[in-house]
């Protein structure tokens, strides 16, 4: 097992080698669906995505209030396929209203983060930001090394027990 500062540091960073996280909703008749989207994480885990009303997925936020998120090692960077580092986070998910305080702010992270491109699409009615709150979650860094995040501290780790 890898030296536990270590991972807890990887863990930490992992994210914010990524622009964008693939998003994993259902709908009310269980029907699943997978997509991704362009993504702003805070220090407390919690991430945004700003994604279309016309999309399948937000349907489902909208209506399940749940999603899971996946990051994942890109596959042409990994040793080994079946031990790609990952991380996953149970989420609750809800749409934040449109043109307050904090929706603004997140906008403006998201211009700078992603360009004009957000210039253009601040003006469609149907793009909504969406907070995911990480509920439970788990980082594998390969082999014999997953951790489950801590849910009463998202930034700390517990090794995981096997069942």
């Amino acid at each position: 097992m890898a030296d536990f500062n270590r991972v807890t540091e990887l863990y930490q960073k992992f994210p914010e080698t990524f622009r964008s996280v693939i998003l994993s909703t259902v709908s009310t008749d269980g029907i699943p669906q997978a997509s991704y989207a362009p993504f702003l994480i805070d220090g407390d885990k919690k991430i945004y995505i700003y994604v279309s009303g016309l999309s399948t997925h937000t349907a489902n936020l909208k209506q399940t209030h749940r999603a899971s998120v996946l990051f994942i090692e890109d596959e042409a960077q990994t040793q080994e396929i079946f031990a790609r580092r990952r991380l996953t986070y149970e989420c609750a998910a809800t749409s934040l209203p449109r043109e307050t305080t904090q929706w603004q702010g997140l906008i403006d992270r998201f211009e700078q983060r992603f360009g004009k491109v957000i210039g253009l699409m601040k003006g469609l009615p149907d793009f909504q930001v969406f907070q995911l709150q990480p509920q439970a979650g788990q980082f594998v860094i390969g082999f014999g090394a997953a951790y489950r995040v801590n849910t009463d501290d998202l930034n700390s780790l517990e090794p995981r027990r096997q069942s």
